[in-house]
């Protein structure tokens, strides 16, 4: 079944500050960059009880995000501006009949923390201590379940993959050897995602272009398991060819690098079809 999705660009710039909901639904999504704070003098809508996440960069390999709740995001985003330098912008969500209370951001908060932890696709260092899940009503739960589940929407939406747990088995799965790899993984519209259990190659070859960042890689998403380099965690790359490099450790051609456990590369189950 369809949804209709709203964005409106508060200020007409696509770059800047805009909000976003689901029709018939109570969860509104703000979208602000870290330049633009000042909007929120404006925003009588977000001096009330909100959950949120920062997002950003850090030095590593993965995004980075923090996820908080507050009374009041604008009193609160002051803290942040001037203790957290990695973030360039925020998404707080409020309800737009402004009802929800302390305990109810303090709830999706928990909640989003703990679904963050198990995608594991974003570094959550500031994040230091587990909150612990808020005594409400069950009714309350249920409405709050709700909302979280229209968050996760919304978030994905925009191309924020936060939240995002790969179920493998809901997949065409592809495979790939060489140079003493052993990796699989699957091809969607976000691009080509390794999955956890995947044998990486050691070392590069000479032609290699980005030894660097693969090496960066290679630290922080595999550990040495009887010799070899084990994948510890899913890991997504914008291409096949990006992810057949940076498993086998030298230039590749993914779109006939990976094949399915029938023999039929990539290319032939997903881009020959479209020419016939």
């Amino acid at each position: 079944m369809g949804r209709t999705v709203t964005t409106y660009l508060i200020d007409g710039d696509p770059k800047g500050p805009q909000y976003v909901f689901i029709s018939n639904k109570i969860c509104q999504m703000f979208i602000i960059p870290r330049l633009n704070l000042a909007i929120l003098n404006e925003r009588k809508d977000l001096h009330t009880p909100a959950f949120y996440i920062l997002l950003g960069e850090d030095d590593s390999t993965k995004p980075k995000a923090y996820i908080g709740e507050t009374e009041n995001f604008k009193d609160r985003v002051k803290d942040h501006d001037n203790k957290k330098s990695f973030w360039q912008k925020a998404l707080v969500f409020v309800s737009k009949d402004a009802a929800m209370t302390k305990a109810d951001v303090q709830y999706l908060e928990y909640c989003a923390i703990t679904e963050a932890k198990k995608a594991n696709t974003f570094v959550l260092n500031e994040n230091r201590q587990m909150p612990k899940i808020p005594n409400l009503p069950e009714y309350q739960k249920d409405s709050m379940n709700e909302f979280f589940e229209d968050i996760k929407f919304l978030v994905s939406f925009i191309g924020c993959n936060i939240f995002d747990i790969i179920e493998p088995g809901d997949h065409h799965l592809f495979y790939t050897k060489g140079r003493g790899c052993d990796a699989v993984g699957f091809y969607d519209s976000v691009g080509f995602t390794l999955l956890k259990g995947s044998i990486i190659a050691g070392g590069n070859t000479d032609s290699f272009a980005w030894a660097e960042k693969r090496n960066k890689l290679m630290y922080e998403y595999t550990r040495m398991i009887d010799d070899r380099y084990v994948l510890e965690f899913d890991k997504t790359f914008s291409s096949p060819s990006t992810a057949a490099d940076f498993c086998i450790g030298r230039p590749c051609n993914g779109w006939i690098t990976w094949k399915d456990k029938t023999g039929q590369t990539l290319d032939a189950v997903y881009r020959k079809p479209l020419e016939d």
